[in-house]
C-alpha cells in the first residue's frame, strides 16, 4: 500500500507559560492516507486538526512520533517533504504590494521552478482568476483571496493538497467552482486531497475516507461509507389528508413516534429489525388518505455528533 501521508503516535504538548499550563493539543495520533485519496480530516473548533497540518508544514515543532510526507520524515529532510505538500490555510495571508500574478511568480521562485516549468497562466485561469491576474490583493473579495490561496499552493505541482477550511466565507458559486477544480485534480492528476471542514455536507459530497478527531485523538476513521452504516436508525414521514390517529402505531415495536401536527407523523425505525411494510400497512389498513411519504437516513453531521456524544 502506498501512502501519501503517515503520521504515527505524533502527539504535541505546549508547554506551560507564566498565565497558562501545559496543554495536550496532540496524543498519539496515528493515520494513514492512502495516495490519491480525498481524505476528510473531521473535528469540532481546537480538536487539534490545525495543528496537524502545521506540524506537516513545518510551523509547529511535534513533540514525539514521526510525520512521513510521500514517504519522507518532515524531521529528517523537511526541505524535501515540503515539496511534496501544498497547504491552504484557514488565515488569508496574502502579500498586498504584488497583483495576483506576481504573487504566483514569486512563489513558483521560491521552490525554484524554472520560468519555463511554470503553470501561472494555467493555474489562473483553471481557478477563475483570469480577469483578477493584474489586480492586487487588497482589490479582491473574500472568495477570490481564498482562491489565490489555492493558486499559491498548487504552484509547484505538488502530490498532496491540504486544504485547511477551504470554503469558509465564500459563496455558493464559488465554492462550487473550487470543488470542480479541486475534484479534477483528485481524479485526473491522482493528487491526494486532505479537507479540513465545518460545512459536514461537502465532506459527505467529496471524501472517500474520514478522520473524526477530537481533543487530540482520533475517535474514528474509516472509509466513508463504513462510518456513515454507525447509525442503522431510518426516519418514515407520513402525511395525511385528515387526522392520523395515534393508536394505530400502538403495537409497532422498537419505532419512536412523533406528531409533527394532527396530520403529520414522523416515525424512527430501525430496517435491520423492522421491515418499513409493516409501518406502512398500519397506515392501508385504517383506510386513510395518504398525502406523502418520505424518508431520511443519518447524514455525515448526525454520524459525526454521535460520535463526539459517544466520546
Amino acid at each position: 500500500m502506498t501512502y501519501a501521508i503517515e503520521i504515527d503516535s505524533l502527539s504535541k504538548t505546549y508547554q506551560k507559560s507564566a498565565k497558562t499550563p501545559p496543554k495536550i493539543a496532540l496524543e498519539n495520533i496515528d493515520l494513514k492516507i492512502k495516495k490519491g485519496s480525498f481524505f476528510g480530516l473531521l473535528g469540532p473548533n481546537g480538536a487539534g486538526k490545525s495543528t496537524i497540518i502545521n506540524i506537516m508544514a513545518g510551523l509547529v515543532n511535534k513533540t514525539s512520533g514521526t510525520v512521513k510526507i510521500s514517504g519522507i520524515d518532515i524531521s529528517e529532510n523537511p526541505v524535501a517533504s515540503k515539496f511534496k505538500i501544498g497547504i491552504v490555510p484557514q488565515e488569508l495571508i496574502i502579500d498586498p504590494f504584488f497583483n495576483v500574478f506576481e504573487t504566483l511568480e514569486i512563489y513558483a521562485g521560491y521552490f525554484g521552478i524554472k520560468k519555463s516549468l511554470r503553470r501561472t497562466d494555467e493555474i489562473i485561469e483553471a481557478l477563475g482568476l483570469k480577469d483578477k491576474a493584474k489586480a492586487k490583493p487588497r482589490s479582491l473579495s473574500g472568495g477570490m483571496r481564498r482562491r489565490l490561496l489555492v493558486a499559491k499552493a498548487l504552484v509547484h505541482n505538488p502530490e498532496i493538497l491540504v486544504l485547511d477550511e477551504p470554503t469558509a466565507g465564500v459563496d455558493v458559486e464559488l465554492r462550487n467552482q473550487l470543488w470542480q477544480y479541486v475534484k479534477k485534480l483528485n481524479v485526473e492528476n491522482n493528487t491526494t486531497i486532505l479537507l479540513t471542514t465545518h460545512y459536514l455536507e461537502e465532506a459527505e459530497q467529496l471524501c472517500d475516507e474520514i478522520a473524526v478527531i477530537n481533543k487530540g485523538k482520533v475517535i474514528a476513521c474509516d472509509k466513508k461509507i463504513n462510518l456513515m452504516k454507525l447509525l442503522s436508525n431510518k426516519q418514515l414521514v407520513i402525511s395525511s389528508h385528515s387526522a392520523i390517529p395515534q393508536e394505530i402505531f400502538a403495537n409497532l415495536e422498537q419505532v419512536e413516534v412523533k406528531f409533527n401536527s394532527v396530520d403529520e407523523v414522523i416515525i424512527t425505525y430501525d430496517p435491520e429489525k423492522l421491515a418499513v411494510e409493516k409501518i406502512i400497512n398500519c397506515i392501508v389498513n385504517t383506510k386513510m388518505p395518504i398525502k406523502d411519504i418520505s424518508t431520511k437516513q443519518p447524514d455525515l453531521e448526525e454520524i459525526f455528533k454521535h460520535l463526539i456524544k459517544q466520546q
